[in-house]
Formats: structure tokens, sequence, C-alpha cells
């Protein structure tokens, strides 16, 4: 009987010994868990074991190994509700203890979590999402040196691509795959002992999987700079979580991990096509440009540049998208921030304009595989004017100094004939060249719009100026246009450039509300140095059959601005003459001009006059003016710019005989104005346009007209140096011929000028070498003379030449080979 008592007892003693035997830690942790997973954490027990956690924490590697090993257990025997118990304790225990032991802990939580990851349930993956996102806002005491996330990286990109069927559990995949890429950036960007996140393998796989999400949006415009505060239904939205992540990711680059973090964006603009929607493309820089900071812009910008250039070759509506974005880039990039190689911006940008110009004239892309394909001329165009679009994005984020050296930069590029151009000035431009200089003018219109400059000496320097006015006067209409535009923008510096923009009679400039200062002793010295320069290409414009009434009216406008920004008393008279000159010009017979052109420059002067005697605000100057222009709107309104510049003007048949009472007479206005104090005799002199030795492009000449210069001063060294003709006596008579043949004179020389640079443009080659080679042999000749006579037989110690006979001779012995004593040699 006592045996039987005490079997039973020692049975239950057995089984209490054996549980008093098992570790704390894991009593604790298995009590935790429910019988009934429903009834959720024991929170009670929770505690006990987070206490136990926090007062013996060399315990949290095993804890954790403990939950893991559970946690294995329950996964593979489908017990949910026992997983989704185990991560929660896991994520109390990670929020509670942060001591020096928690690495080991975290082990055991990151293969826990890699376990539901890798599970196929879409329940379990978000759970292991949510963990990791916990525990990536954890900022860790302890340093690790072990950990990688190669294996989160790939499997939150994995679930960021998630096609399951049902498509809200496909949304609630892909937000939980981009809430797991985000927290791996923020637990790897600033630890500098993890694994470098931004190297290309992980950037490869993250980048890529956000714009993925992020193009899955129907929104077309993103908002800037960022998103501060966004709705409940915006949170839940994949593209808002998307952008948020990506603004992130991209605010952490530094300075060396830009172009890690763009690089994968450019790919996917490549692999998907996305170039030519643009859309996207504009959309996702824009975040781009926006998030990253400042200083930084100009990195972005030099990689989309790179870009461009490996896509050279490629159809024109992906360069024209790339051209896109990098306009769009510009425009948010911060001033002066295009980084120190600001030409190498502008060398790119212009080599992509002469090849698209090739390729629209050859209809090729230069031999390489996709050669067979048709260029669409129309697509070029669109490229060529992006690009300039572009260039002038890029100009207004310079400074003043840099837009000049961009402006210098791009002035160099433009082929000139007759300096970097095999081909006389008067021949035809091939098409081409044309094209280039036409695209690249626009560039210069784009570039130079809103220039401000104090010193426009240094602004704009001859190098500048000179080659610009030359393409005034070439043939093309819209060369000579753009050139116009180019010289308003740069004069311009007060914006009234819109208030003469049509050519009209204004009775009273004041509802014009122009803006005048006082002309500084920089503009006065511009105007002296080139204000002549200018007045001579504006008189030759006008010249011009081509002419049409965007020109005359872009003509008008320039005479406004010289006299609104620049003018002072001389530079009035020096217009006012100019103007008068214009009229001259319209009544001569023999120009070859149209009765439309002849016209339009009798309107042009009326209205100029008329705007400038306003501005001098001499009244007997303006009583002239406004009589003239009376009369013509009775007897000549073809004369003023109202009757002329329509769509169908009223032409007279002929403008042989004008009436004296339709002219402003130079006379009358001489005498009204020197009565002001006006240089009376500057007025009473006709203007005439320097016009001696240059030719259709102002000093840039030809190799011919350069050679046939040289010969001409050399004609007349020889000529100086053969003829000794006697001293001629100097008598009233001399003089009195002097006087009265002068005009002859200089009538005869400026034939015989012209005469020599013919023969020297016209004839063949061996002629011109022939006749500089005599040229040059009978100065030889003379010079040689010229020695002879000059040189002295040199005293003792030269010696004698004994010539025979008992004759001799001195002759002349040169100093290096004259024998001098020891002594005098040093």
């Amino acid at each position: 009987m006592p045996t039987h008592h005490y079997q039973p007892h020692k049975t239950v003693w057995v089984c209490g010994c054996c549980g008093a035997l098992r570790p704390r830690y894991k009593r604790l942790v298995d009590n935790i868990f429910p019988e009934d997973p429903e009834d959720g954490l024991v929170k009670a027990n929770m505690e006990k074991l987070t206490f136990y956690a926090l007062s013996a924490p060399e315990k949290l590697d095993r804890i954790g190994a403990y939950l893991s090993e559970r946690l294995s257990r329950d996964v593979a025997r489908h017990r949910y509700g026992y997983v989704c118990i185990a991560m929660e304790a896991l994520d109390q225990l990670l929020m509670a203890c942060h001591c020096q032991s928690i690495n080991l802990f975290v082990e055991s939580f990151l293969k826990m979590v890699r376990k539901l990851l890798e599970s196929d349930k879409p329940n379990l993956q978000i759970l292991g999402t949510n963990s990791f996102v916990k525990f990536a806002n954890i900022e860790e005491d302890t340093p690790s040196y072990h950990r990688s996330y190669d294996f989160f990286v790939s499997r939150f990109s994995e679930m960021c691509h998630s096609n399951y069927e049902d498509p809200d559990i496909r949304t609630k995949i892909r937000m939980a795959g981009i809430k797991g890429l985000q927290g791996v950036v923020r637990k790897t960007v600033n630890d500098e002992l993890q694994a470098n996140i931004w190297d290309p393998q992980h950037m490869d796989k993250i980048v890529p999987s956000l714009l993925f999400n992020l193009q899955s949006g129907e929104r077309t415009e993103s908002r800037s700079p960022s998103p501060l505060q966004a709705s409940e239904k915006e949170k839940e939205s994949p593209v808002e979580l998307t952008e948020r992540c990506f603004r992130e990711l991209l605010g952490r680059a530094a300075y060396g991990n830009i172009k890690n973090a763009v690089s994968p964006v450019l790919m996917h603009m490549d692999n998907h096509s996305l170039w030519e929607e643009k859309i996207f493309a504009v959309r996702c820089f824009k975040i781009i440009m926006y998030s990253i900071q400042s200083q930084h812009s100009h990195l972005v910008i030099q990689q989309l540049l790179g870009h461009l250039d490996a896509n050279s070759k490629n159809s024109a509506k992906v360069r024209a998208g790339i051209v896109e974005v990098l306009l769009e880039a510009a425009a948010i990039a911060a001033s002066g921030s295009v980084g120190p190689t600001v030409l190498e911006v502008f060398n790119t940008l212009l080599r992509q304009l002469r090849l698209s110009v090739d390729y629209e004239l050859t209809g090729s892309y230069d031999g390489t595989n996709i050669g067979t394909q048709i260029i669409k001329a129309h697509e070029e165009r669109q490229l060529q004017e992006a690009v300039i679009r572009t260039i002038g994005s890029f100009a207004n984020t310079l400074p003043t100094y840099q837009r000049s050296e961009v402006m210098l930069f791009i002035m160099g590029k433009i082929p000139v004939p007759g300096v970097n151009l095999t081909l006389p000035p008067n021949e035809l431009v091939p098409q081409g060249t044309q094209m280039i200089q036409i695209m690249l003018l626009k560039s210069l219109v784009q570039v130079t719009m809103g220039f401000q400059t104090t010193n426009m000496l240094t602004a704009l320097p001859d190098t500048f100026l000179d080659p610009l006015l030359s393409f005034s006067l070439i043939n093309h209409p819209e060369v000579r246009l753009l050139v116009l535009q180019i010289l308003l923008s740069l004069i311009d510096r007060h914006d009234n450039r819109p208030k003469f923009a049509t050519v009209c009679i204004i009775s009273d400039i004041s509802v014009l509300k122009l803006k005048v200062d006082k002309c500084s002793r920089q503009d006065n010295l511009f105007m002296k140095k080139h204000g002549q320069h200018l007045c001579r290409h504006i008189y030759l414009g006008c010249k011009e059959q081509s002419s049409s009434q965007q020109h005359y009216e872009t003509l008008y406008a320039l005479l406004g601005l010289l006299c609104v920004e620049l003018a002072n008393e001389e530079v009035v008279v020096d217009l006012i003459r100019l103007a008068l000159a214009l009229q001259d010009l319209a009544l001569c017979t023999d120009e070859d001009l149209t009765i439309y052109n002849r016209c339009a420059v009798h309107a042009l002067s009326a209205a100029y006059l008329n705007l400038i005697c306003q501005l001098t605000t001499v009244p007997a100057f303006c009583q002239h003016i406004h009589e003239v222009i009376e009369v013509r709107q009775k007897e000549s309104p073809y004369l003023l710019p109202e009757g002329i510049f329509l769509e169908c003007p009223t032409l007279p048949p002929s403008l042989e005989r004008v009436e004296s009472g339709v002219l402003f007479l130079q006379s009358k206005i001489a005498e009204v104005l020197g009565g002001s104090g006006y240089n009376t005799d500057r007025l009473a002199t006709p203007y005439v346009p320097q016009c001696t030795d240059e030719d259709r492009l102002s000093k840039r000449k030809s190799i011919g007209e350069t050679i046939s210069l040289q010969v001409e001063v050399e004609h007349s060294f020889d000529a100086c140096v053969s003829q000794r003709t006697p001293a001629e006596e100097i008598t009233f008579e001399t003089l009195k011929s002097a006087i009265v043949d002068s005009a002859g004179m200089e009538e005869q020389e400026r034939e015989r000028r012209r005469q020599v640079v013919e023969k020297f443009q016209k004839a063949p080659f061996e002629e011109i070498a022939a006749h500089c080679g005599a040229r040059a042999t009978m100065l030889q000749s003379k010079l040689n003379q010229i020695f002879e006579i000059t040189i002295r037989p040199p005293p003792s110690p030269s010696g004698t030449i004994s010539l025979g006979y008992g004759q001799s001779q001195s002759r002349s012995v040169p100093i290096y080979e004259m024998k001098f004593p020891d002594l005098c040699v040093y």
C-alpha cells in the first residue's frame, strides 16, 4: 500500500523537476503564447519577459533563438496565429532593448523576418515587412560589422513588381515592398560599417523598382518641391508612397553617390522607351532635381549631357526627349550651379545641333546599324528647336560674365565665309552651312534674352560685335533678322523694346512711358567706339531688297533703343543724319530697291524722326517734322508707316518725282537745332556710310582680298622708291588746283582700288602668284640698291681689295669679318 501511494507521488515529482529545470527564458517565452491564438499576446507575461530581458541582457540572443525556433515550427505547421504573436513579441523586445548584446538578437530577428518573406503567403510577407520597417526605425547603440541586407534588397524589389491576381492584395504587396526598400535605405545609408547601399548592385534593383511603381500612377505632374501633407487616400496610394520613398533616397545621396542613383534612372528610361513620351521622364527628373541637394544639381545635368552624347545616333524623338528633360532640369537648377564646366555644357548642345542638321540633310545616321531608318525632317527640326530652348534655359542660370563667355563661344562656332569657311564672301553659301548659321544665331538669341550689363564695352568686345555685325550684311533675310534681334537684346537694358514693337507715328511719346537714364561714361565710350559701325550696318540693312515688314520694324526698334539707351548729344546728331540719309537712299534711283522697299524706308525715316524730335524737345524741330508728316498724310500716305505696313498696301506706280513738301529738309533741321546748341557743322554734313574697302561681310575678308590689299600697299611703296622726282615748287596756283581737283582725285583713287580688288578676286591663282613674285623681285632689287648707296667704305682695319694692274678699291667688310686686336675683344 505504501508502495502504491509512493509511485504516483514520485511521478509527479519528476515532472515538476523537469519543468523547474527548463531555462527561465524559455518558460517566460512559452507563457506569452495563449492556448487559443485568437486571444492574442498575453500582455502580463510579455511584461515579465521584457523585464527579464532588460535585467539579463546576455540572455537576449537565447530568447531570440528560441523565438525563432518556435516561429519556424509554427510556419511549417501553418499556425499563423502563433506566428503573429511571435513577431509582436519580437517587435516589443526590439523597441525596449538597446544594450550591447542586441546584435545577436537582431540576427535572430532578421532570420525570422527572412523566413516570413520567403513564404508564398501575402499576409506573412506583409507581416515580415512591417516588422522590418519597425526595426529600421530603431537607432542601435552599437555598430554591426557582419550584417548583410542583400537578401532584403532583392526580396523587397521583387515584391515591388508583384503580379498577384487579386488587385487589392497586389497593391498591398507592392506597398510592402516599397516600405521595405525605404527601411533598408534608412537602416544603411548613415552606417559606414554596413554594406554600401549606393553600390550599383543595390541601386540597380532599388531605383527601377521605385520607378516601376511611380510609372503605374495616372498623375502626370509632380508636386514641387516636396509633398508636406498627404490625405489618407493618398497615403494608401502606391504612387504617393513611392514618390516619398524616392525623394527620401535622393535627399540622402551625397556628392559621390549621385551618379549611382541617377544612372539606373537613365537605363530605365532607355529600356522602356520612355524618352519618346517625355511626360514621365520630365516628371521623374523634376523629382530628382527638387530632392537632391542644390549644390549637386550640376552632376545630374552632366549625366544627362553624357547620356545625350551616348544617344547621338539614336532617333530624333529619343534625343528630343533627353533635351526636353535637360530643359526642365536647367530651369530648376539654382543660379550658377551648372558647375565649373559651363562651356562643356554648351559645347555638347551645339554639337547635337550640328549633328541634327547633318542628319536632316543627309537622311542617315553616318552608316550605323540604324542608318536604314527614314529620318523625318520635322522630327529633327523639333529636336533643333528643343536644343535651342535648352541653350537659352542654361544661359538664364548664369551670371553676366559667364553669359558673355558663352556668347563668344557660340559666335566662334558659327561658320563665317572667308574666315573659317573656304569660300569667298560673295559666293553662295552651302545649304548645310546656312542652316548651321541660322541655328547658332537662334541659340544666341536665346542666350542674349534678358541680358543685363552695366559696362557694355567689357560685356560686348570687338571679338563678338564685329562678326555679329558682319552677318547683318548677308543676303539671307532670316540671318539678318536674327542679328537684329540679338542686337536688340544686348542694347535693351530697361525693357523698352516692347514699346517699339510697331513702326508708327506717335503724337505724344509720353504714352510710351519710356525709361530713360543719363548716359554713363562707359556708354559714351561704347558709342564713340562702335556708334559709326552700328549706323553703317543699319544703313546697309535698309538697302537689302529681301527685307520685309518685320525687318523694318526691328530696325526701327534698334534705332529707338540706340536713342533711348546709349545716346548723348553727339550720338543724337549722328542718328538724325542717319535718318536723313535713309530718306536720300529711298529717293536714289541708282539703288535696285523695289517700290515697296523705298516706301518702307521713307516710312521708317519719318517714324524715327518723329520719335527723336520729341526726345530732343526742340519746338521748331518738332514743328518741321509734324508739318511734313501732315502733308504726307494728305498727299502721300504710302510714305508713312500707317499706309505701307499693311497686308495689302496701296503703292504708287513710281517714286521718281517726290515733291519737296513731303520731304524732311536737312538745311531746315540744321538751322533749328543749331539754335539750340547742337553742332551745326555736323548737322549740315550729310551722312555717308564708310564703304571703302569693306566688302559684303564687313571686316571678314577672303584670302584673295587680303593679298590684293598687300599688293596695293607694295605697289605704292615701289612707286615712292623708284620715282625720284625733284621737289615741286608750291605756289598759289598749285594749292588752288589741289583743292579743286581733290574730289576727282578721290573718285579716281576709289575706282583704282576697286579694280585692284576685283582683279585679285577673279584672276586665276597662277596669274596672282606670278604678279606677286614679280613685285617681290622688284622690291628686293630696289632694296639692294638702297643698301649699296647707304653703306660707306669702313675705315681701317677693313683693308682694300686688289684689282690687279696696281689698282685697288676699298671694300665694305661686315662687322663679323673684321679682325680686331686682342685688347679690343672682351
